[in-house]
């Protein structure tokens, strides 16, 4: 049987887990927390196989309780929250897996396969040692869905799963209000956050903004061309025709390989 212990500060929550637990045939639900220091007492002393753990709690988040945690007793964890915002922070400590709610039957099942394959394979001994690690760097990085220095990656949450992209893939990133679409071949995923947000992120990958609503990959640009007002019309390899505004003209020389 798995070992497993529920934790959500939402009763209701905690039940919808557990009758669909109770189908499973061979989980055994140990103990049921409401908060995130009952989590980290509760999981010292009853060393569960498997935690479902709630992201926003009052006062000690579920990130807070892996950092807690310690690399001798860090369970598999599956992160479950209403908030697709924390898809990449989940991700970037190595949690099994990222549920949100309200809970698809099909999802959940996917997720407990994956459990039921860890548990049976041989546990990594330094499992524990990179959740912790990987937690300090997220915490050191900032915002909830703030990237691991020197991270090649983006986890883009879209509806019952999460796609993770390598960002060299992006060829060109559009605005949506306090979304983003990012556009990769001929298809485009779409990412709540910002685009000033997702300028800050990508910069370092060898992203340019050329529009207050528009970022582009440079290895895409194949053609720059001037305008009679003093824009530009970018030309990506797949033909694709962005526009440099004149706001944005400091970025020419970044699009050109400091030709002009």
């Amino acid at each position: 049987m798995i070992r497993t212990l529920l934790v959500d500060d939402e009763e209701l929550a905690r039940r919808g887990l557990r009758v669909r637990l109770e189908r499973a045939g061979d989980i055994a639900v140990i103990g049921e927390c409401v908060n995130g220091g009952e989590a980290i007492s509760a999981i010292d002393r009853l060393a569960p196989d498997l935690v479902f753990l709630d992201v926003q709690m009052p006062e000690v988040s579920g990130f807070d309780v892996i950092q807690a945690l310690g690399p001798k007793c860090a369970p598999h964890i599956i992160f479950v929250t209403a908030f697709d915002q924390y898809a990449v922070k989940a991700f970037d400590v190595n949690a099994l897996d990222y549920l949100l709610k309200p809970i698809d039957d099909e999802r959940f099942a996917q997720a407990l396969r994956r459990a039921r394959e860890a548990l049976a394979s041989s546990r990594d001994e330094t499992f524990g040692a990179r959740l912790a690690s990987s937690v300090a760097s997220l915490n050191q990085g900032g915002g909830a869905t703030a990237l691991r220095p020197g991270s090649d990656r983006l986890a883009i949450p879209t509806g019952d799963r999460v796609v993770v992209v390598r960002i060299a893939e992006i060829d060109w990133v559009e605005a949506s209000g306090n979304y983003v679409s990012l556009h990769i071949g001929r298809k485009a995923w779409l990412l709540r956050e910002t685009i000033a947000a997702m300028d800050q992120r990508l910069a370092p990958h060898g992203f340019a903004r050329i529009h207050r609503s528009t970022l582009v990959n440079i290895e895409r640009v194949a053609e720059l061309r001037s305008l009679a007002n003093g824009e530009f019309a970018v030309t990506l390899r797949d033909a694709t025709e962005l526009k440099l505004s004149r706001s944005f003209r400091h970025a020419l020389e970044m699009l050109a390989g400091g030709g002009l």
